[in-house]
């Protein structure tokens, strides 16, 4: 507890976006057909129709028609397609 303290007054001396910080998802959707997902963890399902990824917090289900994962890197994804809903799966224990 006395570390995340520590590192929550370090971060505000400091005066670093939170966005930095922190491993909460950061969604970014562009138009209709892209969609940036930084912060992610794994990739649960992927059809053409339906893509499940695991996040810290919670899990982000995407369908629409023709999706496709570009981009993949390490904690940021990029899905292109025709996304017609994204629906969000709250993880309880956190």
């Amino acid at each position: 507890m006395k570390r995340k303290q520590k590192e929550n007054k370090l971060e505000s001396l400091l005066e670093l976006p939170k966005e930095i910080t922190t491993t909460q998802p950061k969604i970014t959707i562009m138009g209709f057909e892209e969609m940036l997902i930084e912060n992610y963890k794994g990739i649960l399902e992927y059809e053409n129709f339906y893509i499940r990824l695991a996040t810290y917090i919670g899990i982000i289900n995407i369908n629409g028609f023709n999706l496709k994962l570009n981009q993949m890197k390490e904690d940021t994804i990029l899905v292109t397609g025709k996304i017609d809903s994204i629906d969000l799966e709250n993880d309880i224990e956190n």
